[in-house]
């Protein structure tokens, strides 16, 4: 072969190498719950839908990217993350110091607050003292299960659920009094037969701090979180969030 070939048959797979790099660059694997309703969640067909798979698609669709969505359990969302079973988090996690020892997040993509739910009719206070010897649910690993465990664990029975949908249904069967719940998912709950005999009490539950919603990312990442904090930045600017936010609700929650 005389070295012109060679040359060019260098050059030739060293641009195909490159390439191949360029492509796997754009190639992203996003996790969801599936189980968190608006948010995401499974159609009849088995398909992941909801608030968190559109805004993941929109973003996707912004930088240009081959995106790959994928279900996960809650529990081990961040152990699948450092494992590198894929590279984000679109699951409506929020951002917490704890976290953040052991992830990245990129800005917040909508803002989430907590609220008690009870069924109608029921006299349930939402002060500490009035909630004493009474049975609350959360989702475990949440924000609303933390509350419940480190404010009113001395005085309430605290029950930890794996998905938002089982602790529903216990509600709905009687099995517990009320349910401290991220308010966004619990309004849209509240619209559907099940949840129909239920409703809010109480104010919204005051925490020490926002709670904001991120995408959850490597530690290190800092390519990847910052083609994701551009391209949020861009689809709010063009109208593509308002769009998304009003299927799911009547009031902006960015």
């Amino acid at each position: 072969m005389s070295i012109r070939n060679v040359i060019a048959a260098v050059t030739l797979v060293a641009g195909a190498f490159v390439g191949t790099q360029a492509v796997a660059a754009d190639t992203i694997r996003i996790a969801t719950e599936g189980a968190y309703a608006p948010f995401n969640m499974k159609n009849e067909k088995g398909e992941l839908i909801g608030f968190d798979v559109e805004i993941a698609e929109a973003l996707c669709a912004e930088m240009k990217a081959d995106c790959t969505i994928v279900e996960q359990d809650w529990d081990g969302m961040i152990p699948a993350l450092r494992g590198k079973k894929f590279d984000a988090i679109v699951a409506s996690m929020s951002i917490t110091e704890e976290r953040l020892n052991a992830v990245d997040f990129t800005d917040p993509y909508y803002t989430n607050a907590l609220a008690f739910v009870a069924a109608k009719g029921t006299d349930l206070a939402t002060d500490k003292a009035s909630l004493e010897g009474k049975t609350l649910g959360a989702q475990r690993a949440t924000i609303a299960g933390q509350y419940l465990e480190d404010v009113l664990g001395d005085v309430v029975t605290v029950k930890l659920y794996d998905t938002q949908d089982n602790a529903y249904l216990d509600l709905a069967s009687g099995r517990l009094d009320g349910l401290v719940s991220d308010k966004f998912p619990a309004y849209d709950w509240l619209r559907t037969e099940a949840g129909a005999k239920f409703e809010f009490k109480g104010d919204t539950i005051k925490t020490e701090t926002v709670d904001k919603i991120g995408i959850a990312i490597r530690k290190g990442d800092d390519e990847l979180k910052a083609k994701f904090n551009t391209a949020l930045k861009a689809i709010v600017e063009d109208g593509t969030y308002e769009t998304i936010n009003a299927k799911y609700f009547p009031f902006s929650i960015f």
